[in-house]
């Protein structure tokens, strides 16, 4: 830091030095420096250029010089009003950063012809209303960031000819009301996120036309009330996550057609009243989250058919009185979270047969009563939470059998008298919570 003044200033460098610049970052510089400072040099050979964080209100002319520019990071340029349609001179710009530009009201026509743009950050532009019709002659866009858009109502029909594009972010665009149906033209879309779209009621039927997708995140839109059928079709998706949908109150039957599905979540799914019988067919399902549906009042007998699914979570499933049977078949079961269960009386017996089981939680399962003996058989249990299972009276002589058993936790299990005394053979037992 001592030798920062024998630094040279941004107007001494040479013309030379500049001609050579690939990398220019005047991040908080003020419009002044951005305007004189670099007027008349030559930025030909500029590929990387960032004005982050300055309050410039329009962009300088000099910027449509930088012929070879590559990345452009104009984030955080809350001053910045519009963009001039001049910016379609820049035919190798690949990266264009407009987060956070709380001021910027509209995009010029003339964007569409950045053949070479390949991802466009307008995260955060709250004063964005709609997007230019032109934006589907991106041919080689494959980011669209638009979170925090939160003016934005709709998305113009020619967002379907982005024929390269593989994620779509509309975070926290609260305003969207629906998608336009070219969005099932997407071919290449990967990444679908909706989070916390508030205001959107439906998903267009041409939605099953993305064979591509992997992901899907509708978290947050409060006021979904169903899925289309065609869901159904997306063979390559892979993760849904409907967490706080809490108007869905079912899942259509197709759901059972998604063959590469492997995370489901459903958390706070409200209304949610029931699981479709054919969800057993989702044989690449390893993780299902139903946290919350405290509407949900029991599972159907297929689930026992889910042989890759290694997590269940049901906390908090309040209305939930038993689990079928079947959940004996859950051969790679390593997780089953039954805590907040409040109205579950029992355990079925063929839960002895979760030869992964590796966690089994029941915290606050204040109305179970006993234990099935054949709790004894889960070889593989290492964590067993029975905290505030306030009517426990007892163990079973079985629970002497975990080898495998770690954690006993019996915080709160006010009505248990005495533990069995063949809790002495748990030789892994390393912690015991009473």
């Amino acid at each position: 830091m001592k030798n920062c003044d024998k630094l040279p200033r941004l107007s001494e460098i040479s013309s030379k030095a500049f001609h050579n610049l690939r990398l220019l970052d005047l991040t908080e510089a003020s419009p002044t420096i951005v305007e004189n400072c670099i007027q008349g040099q030559n930025l030909n050979n500029v590929k990387w250029l960032c004005l982050k964080n300055c309050m410039i209100q329009k962009l300088p002319n000099i910027l449509f010089n930088c012929l070879q520019i590559q990345v452009l990071d104009l984030a955080q340029c809350q001053s910045l009003e519009k963009i001039p349609a001049s910016i379609c001179q820049l035919n190798t710009l690949q990266e264009l950063n407009l987060s956070k530009c709380s001021n910027l009201k509209e995009l010029p026509s003339s964007i569409g012809q950045l053949n070479a743009l390949q991802e466009i950050n307008l995260q955060g532009c709250s004063n964005l209303k709609e997007l230019p019709s032109s934006i589907g002659q991106l041919n080689a866009l494959q980011e669209l960031h638009l979170q925090g858009c939160s003016n934005l109502k709709e998305l113009p029909s020619s967002i379907g000819q982005l024929n390269a594009l593989k994620k779509l972010y509309l975070l926290d665009c609260s305003n969207l009301k629906k998608l336009p149906s070219s969005i099932g033209q997407l071919n290449a879309l990967k990444k679908l996120y909706l989070l916390e779209c508030s205001n959107l009621k439906e998903l267009p039927s041409s939605i099953g036309q993305l064979n591509a997708l992997q992901e899907m995140n509708l978290q947050g839109c409060s006021n979904l009330k169903e899925l289309p059928s065609s869901i159904g079709q997306l063979n390559a998706l892979q993760k849904i996550n409907l967490r706080e949908c809490s108007n869905l109150k079912e899942l259509p039957s197709s759901i059972s057609q998604l063959k590469a599905l492997q995370k489901f979540h459903l958390m706070g799914c409200l209304n949610l009243k029931e699981l479709p019988s054919s969800i057993g067919q989702l044989n690449a399902l390893q993780e299902m989250n139903l946290q919350g549906c405290s509407n949900l009042k029991e599972l159907p007998s297929s689930i026992g058919q889910l042989n890759a699914l290694q997590n269940l979570h049901l906390w908090g499933c309040s209305n939930l009185k038993q689990l079928p049977s079947s959940i004996g078949q859950l051969k790679a079961l390593q997780k089953l979270d039954l805590s907040g269960c409040l109205n579950l009386k029992e355990l079925p017996s063929f839960i002895g047969q979760l030869n992964a089981l590796q966690n089994l939680d029941l915290l606050g399962c204040s109305n179970l009563e006993e234990l099935p003996s054949s709790i004894g058989q889960l070889n593989a249990l290492q964590q067993f939470v029975l905290s505030k299972c306030s009517k426990l009276k007892e163990l079973p002589s079985s629970i002497g059998q975990l080898n495998a058993l770690q954690e006993l936790d019996l915080l709160g299990c006010s009505n248990l008298k005495e533990l069995p005394s063949c809790i002495g053979q748990l030789n892994a037992l390393s912690n015991l919570h009473v």
